[in-house]
């Protein structure tokens, strides 16, 4: 049987926030409701559990928001100030590009971690989970993210 994370290898784990891979209804961009629900979480506790923190407006938060040329802090101060859903998805059509060429970032998305510097930060991520036996079926980062959250066996 293959095995899972270490309970606490990688510290809290919040089920609570979206797949990688669940797309945005408006744009198609995949992995900005997780985003948007990462400012969502720190608007209402005040902050990410430290295992969130550490990446929070960086890493694939980053990479997202290098990809339409807005600081991750615009879309954190805009979901912090606006009242509800709708004024969220208000605030993202001035925020963003008019072209959010969501092709373009999907396709970089579910390919981070492929070369192979990120072959190897994926083989020891999973050994630090106690799962170096997934090595090779974890193939990118999405996909460790979703593993750690409990959503791939």
């Amino acid at each position: 049987m293959p095995s899972r994370p270490i309970p606490g290898s990688t510290g809290e784990v919040l089920t609570c926030l979206p797949s990688p891979y669940l797309a945005h209804r408006a744009t198609g961009l995949l992995y900005l409701p997780r985003f948007l629900a990462k400012c969502r979480y720190v608007k209402e506790h005040g902050a990410l559990p430290a295992s969130y923190a550490r990446n929070y407006k960086r890493g694939l938060d980053r990479f997202l928001c290098l990809h339409l040329h807005i600081d991750p802090a615009d879309v954190e101060r805009l979901v912090h100030e606006s009242p509800d859903d709708a004024a969220i998805e208000a605030g993202l059509k001035h925020l963003f590009p008019e072209d959010v060429r969501a092709a373009a970032w999907n396709r970089e998305l579910v390919q981070k971690g492929l070369t192979s510097e990120g072959q190897k930060f994926l083989a020891e991520a999973l050994s630090a989970m106690g799962c170096a036996d997934r090595i090779g079926d974890i193939r990118t980062v999405p996909d460790l993210i979703d593993f750690d959250e409990g959503r791939i066996e």
